[in-house]
């Protein structure tokens, strides 16, 4: 996917990453929880830096 995006946006613009997960978490109102999806993976990008 990410390659795909490489050749039709703007190398700013091309996720660093993509995550595959089975649900997202939803507020009883059906929206977005983004401050949960932050709290999960606050660590992965500082991983995968340190793993470069």
């Amino acid at each position: 996917m990410i390659a795909r995006l490489k050749g039709r946006l703007a190398s700013f613009k091309v996720p660093k990453a993509v995550i595959v997960v089975d649900a997202l978490p939803m507020t009883s109102t059906g929206k977005l929880q983004k401050n949960v999806l932050r709290k999960q993976y606050a660590g992965y990008y500082a991983q995968r830096e340190s793993g470069k």
